[in-house]
């Protein structure tokens, strides 16, 4: 299971996987020792297999040296870098000097440095023969003494006997080699989080916290436990969360941490998200659902069953258990539930729910953890400690406040410390003690980094960073150079679908600042985003110079008409965001600096609005119509980027954006009509055209020589399209179900387009040449029944990801060994293929998917594909053979037919084992009918 890095991650992540390497970098953590003559087409290679598998980095021998180095120092320096060495004594293992040599290293390095593990592994041999240089052991010194000094030769006996006398394992013809690696390979996994645990810089003085949690969780009971972690901001829940997830996830069959819940549970479709990535990472494959419901029935059915530990980060009082996971019930007994969170009422809904509070760190951890920021080292320096334990009583034990301001000082003049002291000293305004340290990393911004991350901790946590670039640009805020000061200050982060996060202390500092402008008036603040603050600023009469930002979402005033009265004093409003509400009047001459205008479900809008400044409008979801008076102001309009009129029901056109010239994204899903002239439109860059399913024709793209992403998925009714070539700069083309559209031309001239899909195009017959897309990355052309042949598909250098299942028609494809870089291939249901030629040349395949392909007959020899992980040719009823399965080490349960599958057992592991794996299934089908949760996946070489 994978461990999750201690240091502040992106919000809502999600984890669920094998363990990576997450120890202090280095080259490799695992050193195999052993005679390639005996073992490394056999044990060796499976054992390697299963480390590469869970991400454990481990040398082998000299193929893993790079070109031109010198094998010893070589070997010596994997060797030193390694914590963990496994031996495997074979029978010609003492004939080899390099791997008495490398034993010897090996146990050198253990007397020099603690920490390292032999694993020690007696492959037909007897330990015996090993420990006391018996048998071909004996033999084998025999022949060192002729050739080698005496000091040298007793050297490599000592090194024997000492690693000899350690606990291993035997491996006999008679006991399964595949139980063996298992047990090896949870032994590495321990000894890598043990490790991990300790040299984490966050981890400092954790431990015995980690412990009082564990005992807590109560592993053994069948009972599902929740726990809570419960303490003020930036005192460490977090971090401790990951620490207890690392330490315990090892014993549970599915693990899943999520941080930013309550982030993520703020955004419109906040459940449904939180639901999508927990299902996601315990069922280890992407899953979308549509709605709460189907998220709640699709957890019950597939997600309850297992063993999980599952951690959420950050919950609040939005967060319900039975509405986003139904009932606890449900799950597991074994199970378990660790949440963060700074309410205390909100565990008060789990009967039995033990609480664990996280206080201050002590002095002595304190300094070492700022140390560790401050001076990359685990104490400072004797002339700097003084003053270092000046910062740390500051820091009043708070890690967050350490390690910032540790950050802000490292590599800093004597000077600067000392004024940075006097300031973090000074500063009294603010209520928590964290917030002086953060106060002092503000400070240190330039006036438009300010502006940048206040907007963000007051509104844009979550947000995604496009449209609000485009708004920070037209403001001269220079959001690309910002934001990468607000990242490398720890301030913030973008998370992997490019929205903003913070730490929620780090938000309330930015928050405090703002509410700091005016104590005793909300409504004459800069920033306003609640509810109460927004109708009291909307009810004043008096002119506000200060408000830049504002967020109108009145839920308690749900029958509130709000008119060009409300706003007309704002005078300095760059960005406005109204939910949910009608608007009415005249904008046209009120706002004029308004650079950006989010209208989310408002039923209605105002007759016009004063778009001079104007960069983004986004009217998701509202009632504007066709002959809304809006649309005559938008030709003024000039310096637009981004329009937004998704969902808008009420349209039954796109509106006229042709004097619109520096639109550069357009999302009009769900339209019904594309906009009648769009040539002029030489900067768009994103085309959305998504679920326009009245749309029969899409002319007027043709010129678009800008665009990057054209998504026409969902266009059911599209019969033509113009020729496409001349959108020269075309990255993405997107064309899902566009089920009525027979040809596409121009495809073939797309030089710089990486990703092609159309998958569910019924009526598509012809493609073109694609041999000329030099850049293609991604061909989804799945279910295209009517398409009967894919042109230049072979000469696709750049392709990773080929997916044609469904294509009924295609009888077949030309030679595709040139695609060297193809990652993935999907061909299942193409009943009229009969062959894949050069489908044995595809050595960077991962996965092949080709199951009821019915008239293939012949697949060539597979052995050089030693990438391949998953395999499935279940229905291929032509298929007599399939060659070289049995020397692919990654490949350990492909997907086929009885009869085939029996052969392959035979071929990769011999008549005994395939008896074994026969006898193993019919136990399992014997236990079946007495157990209602069903038989295991099958595990040849497990008993």
């Amino acid at each position: 299971m994978e461990p999750i890095a201690s240091s502040s991650s992106s919000s809502s992540s999600s984890t669920c996987s094998t363990l990576p390497s997450l120890l202090p970098a280095r080259e490799y953590e695992v050193f195999l020792s052993f005679r390639g003559f005996d073992v490394r087409n056999t044990f060796s290679d499976h054992l390697y297999a299963s480390l590469s598998r869970s991400k454990i980095r481990a040398f082998r021998d000299e193929e893993e040296l790079p070109k031109g180095e010198e094998i010893s120092p070589s070997l010596i320096r994997a060797i030193g870098e390694s914590k963990i060495y496994i031996p495997i004594f074979s029978e010609n293992y003492a004939s080899s000097k390099w791997c008495l040599q490398e034993l010897a290293q090996m146990v050198e390095c253990c007397k020099r440095e603690k920490g390292h593990l032999f694993l020690p592994i007696f492959y037909l041999v007897d330990p015996r023969d090993v420990r006391h240089q018996q048998g071909p052991y004996e033999q084998a010194f025999e022949q060192h003494a002729q050739k080698h000094s005496s000091h040298t030769v007793q050297g490599w006996k000592e090194a024997l006997q000492v690693v000899g006398k350690m606990k291993g394992w035997h491996v006999t013809e008679s006991n399964g080699q595949g139980v063996v690696i298992n047990e090896v390979l949870s032994k590495i996994e321990l000894h890598l989080r043990r490790i991990y645990r300790l040299v984490t810089d966050e981890l400092v003085g954790i431990d015995t916290h980690v412990e009082e949690v564990v005992k807590l969780l109560n592993l053994g009971s069948n009972n599902p436990k929740v726990i809570g972690i419960h303490g003020m901001g930036g005192i460490g829940k977090t971090t401790l969360s990951k620490a207890v997830y690392n330490k315990i996830s090892a014993q549970f069959d599915r693990c899943c941490f999520l941080e930013g819940v309550k982030e993520t549970l703020t955004r419109n479709d906040g459940v449904i998200s939180l639901q999508n990535k927990i299902i996601s990472s315990i069922l280890r494959q992407d899953y979308q659902v549509e709605n709460m419901s189907e998220g709640i029935n699709v957890i019950k059915e597939r997600v309850c069953k297992h063993k999980l530990i599952l951690v959420l980060d950050d919950v609040d009082d939005k967060f319900e258990f039975d509405q986003i996971l139904g009932k606890l019930r449900d799950f597991s007994l074994e199970s378990r539930f660790i949440f963060t969170t700074r309410n205390k009422r909100v565990l008060d809904f789990f009967v039995g729910c033990k609480i664990y509070e996280v206080g201050e760190m002590s002095p002595h951890y304190s300094l070492k953890l700022f140390s560790k920021h401050a001076f990359r080292t685990d104490h400072p320096p004797k002339e700097d400690a003084v003053i270092s334990k000046e910062f740390v009583k500051v820091a009043a034990g708070l890690p967050l406040a350490l390690k910032v301001m540790g950050s802000l000082l490292f590599h800093r003049e004597r000077r600067f410390w000392e004024d940075k002291l006097k300031q973090f000293k000074g500063i009294l305004s603010l209520e928590s003690e964290v917030s002086k340290i953060m106060k002092i990393s503000y400070d240190e911004l330039t006036p438009t980094e300010k502006q940048i991350f206040l907007d963000i901790a007051c509104l844009f946590i979550g947000s995604k960073k496009e449209a609000l670039y485009n708004m920070w640009n037209a403001c001269s805020f220079h959001p690309e150079s910002g934001i990468n000061t607000l990242v490398d200050r720890s301030l913030m982060k973008l998370d992997e679908d490019n929205r903003f996060w913070m730490h929620d202390h780090i938000r309330d500092l930015g928050r405090a600042i703002v509410q700091e402008e005016d104590i005793r008036h909300p409504h004459r603040r800069s920033r306003i985003w609640s509810e109460k603050d927004a109708m009291d600023l909307l009810r004043n009469n008096e002119v506000n110079n200060r408000a830049e930002v504002l967020m109108v979402d009145m839920l308690r005033w749900k029958n509130e008409v709000l008119t060009e009265n409300e706003f007309k004093k704002l005078h300095w409003l760059r960005y406005l965001e109204v939910r949910k509400r009608s608007l009415t009047g005249d904008f046209s001459k009120i706002l004029p600096n308004l650079c950006m205008l989010r209208l989310y479900v408002c039923d209605s809008t105002p007759a016009n609005l004063n778009m001079k400044k104007l960069v983004v409008l986004d009217l998701e979801s509202c009632g504007v119509e066709d002959n809304w008076r809006g649309w005559k102001e938008m030709q003024l309009a000039q310096k637009l980027a981004v329009i937004n009129l998704r969902d808008c029901q009420e349209l039954t056109r796109a509106p006229d954006l042709s004097q619109c010239v520096s639109l550069e994204s357009i999302n009009i899903e769900s339209i019904r009509k594309l906009p009648t002239d769009m040539s002029k439109l030489r900067k768009l860059e994103h085309l959305n055209v998504r679920r326009c399913t009245k749309l029969m024709e899409a002319t007027g793209i043709e010129g678009l020589e800008s665009l990057r992403l054209l998504d026409m998925s969902g266009c059911s009714s599209i019969t033509k399209l113009g020729d496409l070539s001349g959108l020269k700069n075309l990255v993405e083309l997107h064309m899902k179900k566009c089920t009525k559209l027979t040809r596409v031309t121009g495809i073939d001239r797309l030089e710089t387009l990486r990703a092609l899909k159309m998958s569910g195009c019924r009526s598509i017959k012809q493609l073109g040449d694609l041999s000329g897309l030099e850049n293609l990355h991604t061909l989804d052309i799945s279910g295209c029944i009517e398409l009967t042949e894919v042109k230049g598909i072979e000469r696709l250098p750049s392709l990773e990801y080929l997916w044609m299942s469904d294509c009924r028609s295609i009888k077949e494809l030309g030679n595709l060994s040139g695609l060297r870089k193809l990652r993935q291939f999907h061909i299942r249901g193409c009943t009229e293929l009969t062959e894949v030629k050069g489908l044995e040349r595809l050595q960077s395949l991962e996965y092949l998917w080709m199951s009821d392909c019915r008239s293939i007959k012949e697949l060539g020899d597979l052995s050089r594909m030693k990438k391949l992980r998953e395999f499935d040719i279940r229905g291929c009823t032509q298929l007599a053979q399939v060659k070289g399965l049995e020397e692919l080490k990654w490949l350990w349960d492909p997907r086929m037919d009885k009869r085939l599958k029996v052969k392959y057992l035979w071929e990769r592991y011999g008549e005994r084992q395939v008896n074994r794996v026969v006898r193993f299934a019919h136990e399992k089908h014997l236990r079946r009918r007495h157990s209602r949760n069903g038989a295991q996946p099958l595990s040849p070489g497990k008993t």
